[in-house]
């Protein structure tokens, strides 16, 4: 499509995720600001199904430009880095591709923009209706501020102060000239590159109306290596940068590791099996109760109960052996799980 450069450009990364890509690309085309203004970019890390051919189908039909990019197999900051490389416009937004746009995402941003609001920002994700139960479970404990949601940062009521995430995240272009762009970490580079933005001065603001959908994880396994992953890249920030990690973040541990020493001492001094399940199933029952009730959906009561320990204890683990790996025994930089890092 010919015309003037982009002012908006929209960067994706993506690993063998065309299904999901579908919903991001559908979205993107009903959003409410002026498509004219925008340039789409997936920017695809060496996917091996049918992402190319598909793409290449939408740059046919788009009502705004579409460029495809790829690159081998390096990891979603690289692919993001590549996008970064082949982008025009003056606003940069990053999302997901497993991630829906409300149909107000960009015009929101886009105006704050033009407001000079902000040098960068982000804004929450949430579920659909059309999600399946197991997502908003997850999507529940991924954004409350009463799980490790509280760690993210996402509004004022959350413990940690906000670094935008490139599920949802937007830059101005001077930003990115000034600090650069993603680090070569495998998990987290996206904290770190909003700590250098905003250790640089810039002004960060969360924007509540700039709303994306996330389509995660659709089993609890691989709901576990993520969160494990996060853990292991929390001492990773660390060490970058000692202020990336605080008192806040060791939470998940400790509370795994005091279950665990719980569990261990009750069996140990014989303890009634019957009473030890009360002892743990009672806070996790009324915790579970509180988060279904809070999304209007019984339904994902029974999946809460174990989406939360889940989570608890795999970020828990990760930033544990990885504390042990870097700070006790002095190795180098460990990514955790790598196969499948994008599912």
């Amino acid at each position: 499509m010919a015309g003037l450069p982009p002012i908006i450009s929209i960067i994706t990364p993506s690993y063998n995720r065309v299904d999901e890509l579908k919903y991001l690309y559908n979205s993107l085309q009903e959003q409410s600001v002026d498509l004219k203004l925008l340039e789409f970019i997936v920017s695809d890390d060496g996917s091996t199904d049918s992402t190319e051919e598909t793409v290449k189908h939408w740059q046919t039909e788009s009502n705004f430009p579409i460029k495809f990019i790829t690159q081998k197999n390096q990891g979603p900051g690289a692919a993001r880095n590549h996008g970064l490389e082949n982008s025009e416009g003056e606003l940069i937004l990053f999302i997901d591709s497993d991630c829906e746009a409300h149909p107000d995402w960009i015009q929101t941003i886009y105006e704050e923009y033009l407001n000079d609001s902000f040098d960068a920002c982000g804004g929450p994700d949430g579920a659909k209706d059309d999600f399946t139960t197991l997502q908003k479970a997850i999507d529940f404990a991924m954004t409350s501020f009463i799980t490790t949601g509280g760690m993210r940062g996402h509004s004022e009521k959350m413990m940690a102060k906000f670094f935008p995430r490139t599920h949802n995240m937007g830059i101005k272009r001077s930003v990115y000239e000034k600090v650069g762009g993603f680090g070569d970490l495998r998990h987290g580079q996206d904290i770190e590159l909003s700590n250098r933005i905003r250790k640089s001065g810039a002004r960060i603001k969360f924007l509540i109306n700039a709303v994306v959908y996330h389509r995660r994880r659709t089993s609890i396994k691989q709901f576990f290596k993520q969160v494990f992953n996060w853990g292991v890249a929390r001492i990773n920030l660390g060490k970058i940068d000692s202020s990336m990690l605080e008192p806040i973040h060791f939470l998940p541990s400790l509370a795994t590791m005091f279950g665990f020493s719980i569990v261990g001492t009750a069996i140990y001094l014989d303890f009634p099996l019957d009473q030890l399940f009360l002892l743990i199933f009672i806070p996790l029952g009324l915790l579970s109760l509180f988060g279904a009730t809070k999304k209007n959906d019984l339904r994902i009561f029974p999946y809460l109960l174990v989406v939360i320990p889940a989570q608890i204890i795999g970020y828990g683990l990760g930033f544990i052996l990885n504390f042990i790996k870097r700070y006790i025994l002095n190795q180098g930089s460990w990514t955790g799980f790598k196969k499948r890092y994008y599912a």
